[in-house]
């Protein structure tokens, strides 16, 4: 699988962690992000990993902040992206399961090296239930986001 990554500064040394660990499950790792502890704006990172999605350069993205809030936040603003913050494993395989999340969002300060792998593995692992509830639910978030194009 073809993976972005997209990181600000307080997300590099988790990034490289994760890229690293990627790698040796056998996927190709495309990084979007900031590879400095420099300070760089988690909204240019989210917007590049959301871009990046959108246009199918890669299957799926990883994108790390501070708390993964501010650069979910961002990745959201790009049309068709679902990008879901999440500090454990079941809601990344939830998310993955009921709303067919293209980007995973955590935060560098508040997982460890260990839950981000699991949070990934639990995301990437799961499959999309294809069922008409999710479905619906989904068309209905592209609606909200044409209803509200300039």
């Amino acid at each position: 699988m073809k993976i972005g990554i997209s990181n600000d500064h307080a997300g590099t040394e988790l990034k490289f962690e994760i890229k690293a660990y990627l790698e040796s499950k056998g996927h190709t790792v495309v990084n979007y992000g900031t590879d400095s502890k420099e300070s760089y704006d988690y909204p240019l990172a989210g917007k590049r990993i959301g871009l990046a999605v959108k246009n199918k350069e890669v299957d799926c993205g990883i994108a790390i902040c501070g708390t993964g809030i501010g650069i979910s936040l961002a990745a959201n603003k790009v049309k068709g992206i679902r990008a879901a913050c999440v500090s454990e494993p079941v809601s990344a395989k939830l998310t993955k399961m009921h709303n067919n999340a293209n980007i995973i969002c955590f935060g560098a300060r508040i997982v460890g090296i260990e839950t981000a792998k699991a949070i990934v593995d639990a995301w990437l692992e799961t499959p999309f239930e294809n069922q008409q509830r999710h479905l619906r639910r989904i068309a209905m978030i592209s609606e909200i986001e044409e209803e509200n194009q300039l």
